[in-house]
């Protein structure tokens, strides 16, 4: 009987050293299997099968290997036994395979040679791109680790982009199954967690926080500082005055925050760096000296204020900051920081012009001072930095008669407005002031108003967002009105005698007959408190519209004094939208707590005085009994509130500013 069928195609037979041997077409090929078979029936032992892969050790010295774990040559040698896995058919992993608690685990493995050296596992062998998921090393049998993504690992391992090597499980290194478990629980419970997510970052200083409250809070009122992003850039430099401006906007920042003593610490380290010996005369030392200012104004520490004011205006034309090559040559070639320069120079000009207006104490001195420093640009392009070429002051006083279609900022308007305000406050106080006069100022009140463009008609960016530059501009305007009529109208500002935090009281005393001058008093005034109104939280606003809400505030209480009033629910809707926004101001601001326990004292009074007046029937003579209830009935319903505001509850919405 043949050892072969007909027909089948030819035999390879393995060799003693493992390798194949000829094919069946080479001569000879048909005796050996025949003779091979003839022993098999002889009962001789048959040729050791084949292994499917031979270790590290037999390979390298083309030795014979028999597969085993370890194998016996390593195992008679005490050579340690390694095997690189055959990847024939490999199609790739398989998914949602169960785990095989009998497969060998892989175990971490001896430095690898370099690239200089000879290694027979990496020949041929493409290394794992570091994009993919990382391996484990090997999983505990009844443990399966989660795939992880190759961002939750600090440091790869310097065997990533190797194969895997396995070996005997004797050699495999104890792990702690607790520790193992934990980090399976975390890894199901959050999925692929990122690097971001694992390191939290520290929480901010009392010193961040401030700093950032600063711009948060203050730097939209008062912008002359650099915007954020420019300022950190500039920290960097050599200018210790740039610490003594950081140092200055922290003390800001820290009326906004529960700073605790840090407030007092800021204010004194500011003082301290801007007046000791040998520091340099520039606009950074300007600037730290006016943020002091407004901080310290605000705060009810105006003595002070005015004597820093007085310093900072006599360095600012020391080393002409109002001439219009300053900016030039201090801005390095940077639009941002020449309109930077030449925005403190307008901001030092208007804070001098509002403390002369509200306290009637200085004189406005930069009022007579000649500058031709530009105009500043949008709030917008100042903090995008794009910074067109600056117009100037004679290019907006003849806007009306030139050709030229030129648009204006909004801090152009403040500008001008501050302006109309030191031409009123040069305006000579006379028992009997001249009318020529008055018309002549109010005149320039109108044109700033009615010729304002539509964009600038409200306080409302194109954006819908509240443009400060504008809001302050407008009530500076309704001040100045205000200031320049009450004291020809025929309220009699008596009995709001005690309102004086912010400037002492001018007497006025009532007439017969209701004039024009009092038209305009009682418009200002009912425009102040619209401005109220306005839907954002009223601490944003600069301190200055504290002083401005007492003015306003004075004319409605003269007016609700008066026994009778016409539209008097409205009137007092206006005095509670003042008290309140008193009363959220105070939350930073110092002056305005004063001003609202002084409006709120003399509210009272008013009220207990008309109560009194109420037991007389004389009173109610020409009152219907319908408006006599009413008018008792909202006399009662306001005074509760305000004692309300005394217990602490606020009477406008908006977010709660922690009070330093």
């Amino acid at each position: 009987m043949e050892s072969y069928v007909a027909g089948a195609p030819p035999l390879s037979v393995a060799s003693t050293d493992g390798s194949p041997s000829a094919s069946s077409d080479s001569p000879g090929t048909a005796t050996s299997i025949s003779s091979a078979t003839t022993d098999a029936r002889l009962g001789q032992p048959a040729a050791p099968p084949s292994v499917p892969a031979a270790c590290l050790a037999c390979r390298g010295k083309h030795l014979k290997c028999d597969g085993s774990t370890p194998c016996s040559r390593c195992l008679a040698s005490s050579t340690e036994c390694l095997y690189v896995p055959s990847r024939r058919g490999y199609k790739g992993p398989k998914r949602n395979t169960a785990h095989n608690p009998h497969k060998r685990h892989a175990s971490s493995s001896p430095p690898y040679p370099g690239p200089s050296e000879s290694c027979p596992m990496l020949l041929g062998h493409a290394g794992v791109s570091l994009g993919a998921p990382a391996l484990g090393s090997f999983s505990p049998a009844g443990i399966v680790l989660p795939d992880q993504s190759p961002v939750s690992y600090t440091t790869p391992s310097p065997l990533t982009n190797v194969p895997r090597l396995y070996r005997n499980n004797s050699f495999v290194p104890a792990m702690d199954p607790n520790a193992m478990a934990l980090t399976t629980t975390t890894s199901n419970t959050s999925a692929t967690p990122s690097a971001a997510s694992l390191v939290q970052p520290p929480p901010p200083t009392l010193a961040e926080r401030c700093f950032d409250a600063f711009y948060h809070y203050f730097h939209a009122g008062h912008p002359f500082v650099l915007p954020k992003e420019y300022f950190l850039m500039l920290k960097n430099g050599n200018n210790p005055n740039v610490g003594i401006v950081e140092v200055a906007m922290r003390y800001v920042g820290s009326l906004y925050i529960d700073s605790g003593p840090a407030k007092e610490t800021y204010l004194d380290e500011a003082l301290r760096m801007c007046y000791q010996a040998g520091i340099p005369k520039d606009g950074f030392l300007i600037q730290a000296l006016l943020l002091v200012i407004v901080g310290l104004d605000g705060q009810c520490n105006q003595q002070k204020a005015r004597d820093l004011l007085a310093d900072c205006e006599r360095l600012a034309i020391e080393i002409d900051l109002n001439k219009r090559e300053f900016a030039t040559l201090h801005g390095r070639g940077n639009p941002v920081f020449e309109e930077s320069w030449r925005r403190t120079w307008w901001e030092l000009y208007v804070c001098d012009g509002m403390i002369a207006g509200v306290h009637r104490v200085t004189k406005f001195l930069l009022f007579d001072i000649q500058a031709d420093v530009g105009l500043p640009c949008e709030e917008q392009q100042y903090l995008s930095g794009r910074i067109p070429q600056p117009l100037y002051m004679e290019d907006f006083d003849d806007q009306i008669f030139s050709d030229e279609d030129r648009e204006f900022s909004s801090f152009a308007y403040r500008i001008v407005a501050a302006r109309s305000l030191g031409r009123l406050m040069r305006m000579p106080q006379t028992l009997f002031p001249d009318l020529e006069e008055i018309d002549r100022v109010q005149a320039q009140l109108t044109n700033w108003r009615i010729h304002l463009p539509d964009s600038k008609r409200d306080d409302l960016s194109k954006s819908c967002q509240l443009d400060e530059m504008m809001f302050q501009a407008h009530f500076i305007i309704h001040a100045c009105t205000l200031m320049l009529h009450q004291p020809l109208s025929q309220l009699d500002t008596s009995p709001a005698q005690a309102v004086n935090s912010c400037a002492p009281h001018r007497h006025v005393v009532s007439g017969d007959v209701f004039n024009a001058h009092t038209r305009h008093t009682i418009d200002a005034a009912s425009e102040i408190s619209k401005m109220i109104t306005q839907a954002v939280p009223i601490t944003q606003h600069t301190h200055f519209f504290t002083c401005v809400i007492t003015l306003s505030s004075i004319v409605h209480l003269s007016r609700w004094a008066q026994y009778m009033v016409g539209d008097e629910d409205h009137l007092r809707q206006q005095i509670r939208l003042n008290i309140g926004a008193l009363d959220k101001l105070s939350r930073v601001w110092k002056a305005a707590s004063t001003a609202w326990g002084q409006v709120r004292g003399v509210a009272q009074d008013i009220y207990r005085e008309k109560k009194a007046h109420q037991i007389s029937p004389a009173f109610w003579v020409s009152f219907t009994q319908e408006q006599m209830i009413n008018s008792i009935r909202t006399d009662d319903g306001i005074m509760s509130e305000f004692t309300a505001v005394v217990a602490g509850q606020g009477l406008l919405g908006g977010p709660e500013v922690t009070r330093g």
